[in-house]
């Protein structure tokens, strides 16, 4: 029997929507709490191409929540667009997927949905990222391009999910103009997340998902705001703002933005991210035998590791694109100086 039977009963899908989301191609950007999930259920739908942009490596908390990964994943420090694939394949071996170990920026998500000159557009974008700041990126490439893409938020026990349809209904920008500032909500790592709420926006996410893929009739354009430790749902009517900066007056300042060297507190963790100007290329394991005479390393073909013996815990997480993650500070200052004494950048 085809693996695909039961979902093909569903009077809304069907052999013609089994046979349409296998020729679909996503982007999912972020394989966290939200995208793995995503990435699951998309794959065992039957789903054609999968490219899954993240730019960390799974750590022993991600495994309360985030469901393609083993605590071996998390000893050996595999970066999660790697270990995403692994398991995928095992349950699905006819869908393609792409992994990318990169940061998500202004100057790489065009060329990561195949908007640049030569490229294979992708059909959707979702939303598995754990900052505002790449989802308002998101949007502006989104509305630029005329791709829908699917919104997802999740901290603590609440959620929201909401389809977004360049064009036709309101972007992200019409609903919240403007993104919020440094600290003004909470995170994971203040206001901790309830793993079975992540999976409720997810599931909610591949759903409309699944109707944007199936044809645009079947999608909407409410914000659907989640309490899901006290059982509420707010089903928010958002309409276009005429005034929209994105849609609107079309202008996109984040994907606009130029590429620059910039410090980011990881979500969870006590560590900072930096990322070179201009994603400079980093040669792995010539890096690796200049930084072996300074402290214990190890490297793979995705990152080098180094705990330099004169920093007392620190670890330094050094990635091909020219990322660097500083750990056992929460200090962008004494990151940038760790980067630039043992990295060079």
């Amino acid at each position: 029997m085809d693996r695909y039977h039961r979902q093909t009963l569903l009077p809304f899908i069907g052999e013609a929507g089994r046979d349409r989301l296998s020729a679909s191609r996503v982007l999912l950007v972020g394989c966290g709490a939200l995208g793995s999930v995503i990435a699951d259920q998309l794959v065992r739908a039957g789903l054609g191409e999968l490219i899954i942009a993240d730019r960390d490596v799974v750590e022993m908390t991600n495994l309360q929540r985030q469901v393609l990964f083993d605590e071996q994943d998390a000893r050996d420090g595999v970066p999660k667009a790697v270990a995403a694939p692994r398991r995928l394949a095992a349950v699905n071996s006819t869908v393609r997927i792409e992994p990318r170990v990169v940061d998500v920026h202004s100057g790489n998500i065009e060329a990561l949905a195949g908007l640049e000159a030569g490229g294979t557009r992708v059909d959707l974008i979702l939303d598995g990222t754990d900052n505002a700041q790449t989802r308002y990126l998101v949007n502006d490439v989104a509305v630029k391009h005329g791709v829908p893409w699917v919104y997802g938020a999740c901290v603590g026990a609440d959620g929201r999910v909401m389809s977004v349809r360049p064009g036709v209904g309101p972007c992200l920008r019409c609903v919240f103009p403007v993104p919020p500032s440094a600290g003004e909500l909470p995170t994971c790592d203040t206001a901790g997340v309830l793993a079975s709420a992540t999976a409720v926006v997810a599931s909610m996410q591949v759903v409309a998902s699944l109707k944007l893929l199936l044809g645009a009739s079947l999608a909407d354009d409410r914000l659907l705001a989640m309490d899901l430790w006290n059982g509420r749902f707010r089903s928010i009517a958002a309409d276009r703002q005429e005034h929209c900066v994105c849609c609107t007056q079309r202008q996109f300042e984040f994907l606009d933005r130029p590429i620059e060297q910039s410090a980011i507190q990881l979500c969870g963790q006590n560590a900072v991210q930096i990322r070179a100007e201009r994603g400079e290329r980093i040669e792995l394991k010539a890096l690796a035998e200049r930084l072996t005479p300074l402290g214990h390393v190890t490297v793979t073909d995705f990152l080098v590791r180094c705990r330099p013996t004169q920093e007392r815990g620190v670890q330094l997480t050094v990635f091909a694109d020219g990322r660097t993650v500083v750990q056992g500070t929460s200090d962008p200052s004494r990151a940038r100086i760790l980067v630039s004494r043992y990295v060079g950048l």
